[in-house]
């Protein structure tokens, strides 16, 4: 909210002299973040001056400039002061007063006056028009100040200070308003704080402006403009419009400019001036917080109606747009149908024009949900809506419809019309709030007094009685105290936030600075160690990690989330937001790799070409055919555990994955080494690296996946056993971890897929050469680590180590065979692995060899070779029984 200083200072005693910085040091005190400091740009010596005779002299460049004597007003020894100044402007006589800019002013881009030699003649300063000094776009022509109606009686005098006539010379101190403080977001508002922070005298606008618009208005309304609510599809039981009132007047002469103390401040408060009467309707919204809409009055069909749309129904907004519906708008309407989506933006049709003569004022209560599910729903955030959304004072609606029609009368030269309407239940004042004697304290950890607490909240408006019960009550004792809120604050409904009002306006400098003790706890659950232990573990070995936007398309969620590309004309289930920052952009992720491309080429097209990123998030995979995202909580209320639940189901599942992308050299070229890409081994690398620091274990098995390489993708398989087993060898070596039991029965889960992308699919994502990614169900991993990895006892017996080569068809996966080989061998073999895969001139065509190390070890005594072989030849055995496997010669 941005506050000019001498709008300000209307409504509260400001210190004399004060800056913009001690108006922040007091609104800082009372809880309002500072934001930033606006000052005008332009700064004198920049005067009053009248136009005393010009010569008009034609150029040889065919241009025509005017050589104009302009009387500055009396010099510092009070003679007058006449300056020549050449004009390339025609719209100005001899007479007529002017802004002049003397040399050392200095006008918007740091554009310095001075005196120069030009057109032959020396131009002692400038005679401004409206852009030159930031006031608008107008720069055809000077500003003349009688034609702006500022020397209307023409007794301005000359060399007066021109900055003031235009609040050039105001500033404004910019301020952040939280949400549940909505009030402040006006004059009125900042000027009670700024009261509440120093103690100064606080005019409170709405207790003094005539809600009728003043001693313009005889009498009250005779003749009554048709209102009607209604609202047959309330949210959360409560209407969206608790009143609504009409004002009307008539003659208003729509080409009179703004004048310059309005526009002045508009443009200090951020609000871009338009035309006077769209000026007089903001600038009332921004004094009293009650925004205000103004409607041609002759472009109007009968009365108007307060209702919800109907669904499909179309509005077109003041921008032109054309907007389709929602049954929850409230919308106001005529006989047309829609001219307005209430509380956010009024219709194109019933807009104020340059030929507007009679206006309708409206100035209206909205319900804050309803307002602001429809400011979201269509994308179209107001200063009206902002407003709404966060509460609007019901009681200052009447005022502000009177404030307008008293500058419409006073500046645009209406005449006010006896026609006029209040449509609405009568304000209910909510119920006390009941305060219990010591609360306050016990809960801020200052001991205030009773006088404290009671001044307190009668300053902010509070209403202070004996309790007697209310809302928020337990047993209540003589002591206690019974508050009622005022009609600005709905923020203020428990005793808490009482209790937080009376330490904001008491300082929060008084609130003792100790640290609670903490309580004990149970430290970390299993999975959160277990994502740090696999972040630590990526990040030690060269890994970057970076967060990535978990928005795309629906082609790129069909392409990563699924291992099969789906069939013609489906798509892979995901989730579609209602209300997507970017259209194109409208699906939560169903994988982590196409945020790591994009990552990856963001960094490439920086100059970073050698990449090992890696994302730990969540996805988000909804089970086809099944609707999420329907629960609504209450609000201002704790829901209910049924309504928790509720919700819960109504999120989609969101499993944690950890996944990797690769591009680029894993080593670099240097003296005596040439560069070695990534590639699919070190994706590989990287999932036996999480499954190791996870203490699960992963095998990996030839696989396929619609991104991946066919010939370049492995398949991640969690491996589990029905009874605890005692897992021995190398972590690292997750293709095959030998157990020393015979109970082997396993349970394979698919967790993930590591290897090579396509190479289109790195194309499509402008990274050259070869990019290995990997990604891995994270929360898959975390329901079979509960227990701690425990270290083993090193043993003390000599091992046996032997290697087989077996020829098996080319189809079988390597992976099964060696699992075979292991549950054959027996509790004997501690550690096997695949070393060598052979395919050529010395085995038979369609078949493959796989060579395996084995090593044999037993725990109570030294292994002979002939024990070694038996449990190798078991081993061998078992893998011919399944696959025909056969020892190559």
């Amino acid at each position: 909210m941005r506050v000019p200083l001498s709008w300000l200072g209307e409504y509260v005693d400001l210190e004399p002299g004060i800056t913009p910085e001690a108006v922040h040091e007091h609104l800082v005190r009372v809880g309002f973040e500072e934001e930033e400091i606006i000052r005008g740009d332009v700064t004198g010596p920049v005067v009053v001056g009248k136009v005393l005779e010009f010569v008009d002299e034609e150029q040889s460049n065919g241009k025509s400039i005017r050589w104009c004597q302009v009387d500055v007003g009396p010099d510092a020894s009070g003679k007058q002061d006449v300056r020549g100044i050449v004009c390339g402007a025609n719209n100005f006589v001899a007479g007529d007063k002017v802004v002049v800019t003397l040399p050392g002013a200095v006008l918007p881009g740091n554009f310095e006056i001075a005196a120069r030699k030009t057109y032959g003649h020396v131009s002692d300063g400038m005679l401004a028009s409206a852009k030159e000094l930031g006031l608008g776009d107008d720069h055809a022509g000077i500003i003349r100040l009688g034609e702006m109606g500022l020397d209307p009686d023409g007794t301005l005098a000359l060399g007066s200070n021109a900055l003031v006539l235009f609040a050039l010379d105001d500033s404004a101190v910019d301020i952040n308003v939280t949400p549940d403080r909505g009030y402040a977001l006006s004059i009125r508002g900042v000027a009670r704080e700024y009261s509440h922070a120093t103690g100064a005298a606080f005019r409170d606008p709405a207790s003094w402006l005539p809600a009728n618009g003043g001693a313009h208005v005889a009498g009250s309304s005779a003749k009554t403009f048709d209102v009607s609510i209604d609202d047959k599809a309330p949210i959360r039981g409560r209407v969206g419009c608790s009143i609504f009132v009409t004002r009307v007047v008539r003659g208003v002469d729509p080409t009179r400019p703004t004048p310059a103390w309005m526009s002045g401040r508009l443009r200090l408060a951020g609000i871009r001036s338009i035309s006077l009467i769209v000026d007089i309707t903001n600038y009332v919204m921004l004094e009293l917080g009650q925004p205000i809409h103004g409607y041609d009055l002759d472009k109007l069909t009968g009365g108007i109606v307060v209702r919800r749309a109907a669904a499909g129904e179309k509005l077109t907004t003041l921008d032109e747009q054309e907007r389709t519906l929602n049954a929850e708008d409230l919308l106001i309407t005529d006989g047309s149908g829609p001219i307005g989506l209430a509380g956010v933006m009024g219709g194109f049709s019933t807009e104020i024009s340059d030929s507007t003569t009679n206006v309708l004022v409206e100035a209206a209560n909205f319900d804050p949900v309803s307002i602001a599910r429809t400011a979201r729903r269509h994308k179209l955030p107001s200063e009206a809506s902002r407003r709404f959304e966060r509460g609007v004072d019901p009681l200052v609606a009447e005022v502000a419809a009177g404030r307008v029609v008293q500058l419409l009368v006073d500046l645009a030269g209406g005449t006010p019309d006896d026609m006029g309407s209040i449509t609405g239940a009568a304000y209910v004042s909510p119920e006390p709030i009941v305060l219990p004697a010591g609360f306050v304290s016990s809960l801020i950890g200052y001991e205030f007094t009773d006088e404290q607490i009671r001044s307190s909240l009668s300053e902010i408006g509070g209403v202070i009685a004996e309790s007697a019960g209310g809302s928020n009550a337990g047993p209540s004792n003589p002591s206690d105290l019974s508050v009622t809120p005022p009609s600005w604050r709905p923020d203020l409904t428990d005793k808490w936030t009482l209790a937080e009002e009376v330490a904001r306006i008491v300082g929060y400098h008084l609130i003792p600075a100790e640290l609670p003790t903490a309580p004990p706890g149970r430290g970390y659950t299993v999975a959160q160690v277990l994502r740090r232990r696999v972040s630590d573990a990526l990040a030690s070995a060269g890994h970057t990690e970076v967060l990535s936007y978990p928005f795309f398309d629906e082609a790129t969620n069909d392409l990563f989330g699924s291992p099969v590309t789906p069939a013609a004309g489906t798509h892979v289930p995901a989730v579609r937001l209602a209300n997507a920052l970017d259209d194109s952009q409208g699906w939560m992720r169903t994988s982590l790799i196409p945020g790591l491309l994009q990552t990856a080429a963001r960094n490439r097209s920086r100059g970073l070409t050698d990449l090992a990123l890696f994302e730990l998030g969540l996805v988000f995979l909804p089970e086809a055919g099944a609707k999420y995202g329907h629960a609504m909580l209450p609000g201002a209320q704790r829901p209910s555990d049924a309504q928790l639940a509720t919700l819960d189901a109504a999120i989609p599942p969101q499993p944690r994955h950890i996944a990797g992308v690769l591009n680029g050299d894993a080593v670099v070229r240097q003296p005596g080494e040439r560069a070695q890409p990534f590639d699919y081994s070190h994706a590989l690398d990287a999932v036996r690296l999480i499954g190791s620091s996870a203490g699960v274990s992963l095998e990996i098995r030839q696989g396929s996946h619609a991104s991946f390489h066919p010939g370049r993708c492995a398949e991640v398989v969690l491996v589990t056993q029905s009874h605890a087993t005692d897992l021995v060898g190398e972590p690292s070596d997750t293709q095959a971890s030998a157990t020393r039991t015979q109970e082997r029965t396993h349970k394979n889960l698919v967790v993930g897929y590591a290897g090579e992308l396509l190479p289109a699919v790195a194309e499509a994502f402008h990274l050259p050469g070869r990019v290995a990614a990997f990604e891995i169900d994270l929360d898959a991993l975390s329901a079979v680590a509960g227990n701690p990895v425990t270290a083993h006892e090193v043993p003390v017996m000599p091992a046996a180590t032997q290697d087989v080569s077996l020829v098996v068809d080319a189809g079988v996966a390597s992976a099964d065979v060696l699992a075979a080989l292991v549950e054959g061998a027996g509790e004997l073999l501690e550690h096997a692995r695949l070393v060598d895969i052979y395919a050529g001139g010395n085995v038979p065509a369609g078949t493959k060899s796989l060579t395996f190390a084995l090593r044999f070890r037993a725990a109570d005594r030294t292994l002979t070779q002939a024990e070694a072989t038996e449990a190798k030849a078991a081993g061998v055995a078992m893998a011919a029984t399944r696959f025909g496997a056969v020892i190559r010669d």
